[in-house]
């Protein structure tokens, strides 16, 4: 076997979204929505993807503009984390 010494962690995700909701004990749902060329017809195409995020103070609403980082497993669902909340709902 053949030691590792390497020590660094690779680079975590990081993604900006709306949150959907925030219905759920320390959990918010947030929508990522992203452009990507079409491959056959060469336009883009809006794709949301929701992500289940860890919101530690459950301070976030919905309309929320914020910043989620890719985490261990938390949970079934949730794999992210807040990091920070760009912008507050009007």
């Amino acid at each position: 076997m053949a030691e590792v010494t390497n020590t660094e962690r690779n680079a975590r995700k990081i993604r900006e979204g709306l949150v959907v909701s925030n219905k759920m004990n320390q959990t918010a749902v947030i929508a990522v929505v992203e452009r990507v060329r079409h491959a056959k017809y060469d336009k883009f195409v809006l794709r949301t993807k929701k992500l289940y995020a860890h919101d530690e103070a459950n301070d976030v609403n919905v309309g929320d503009r914020v910043r989620v980082m890719e985490v261990r497993p938390m949970s079934k669902l949730k794999r992210w984390r807040i990091v920070e909340i760009l912008e507050r709902a009007k």
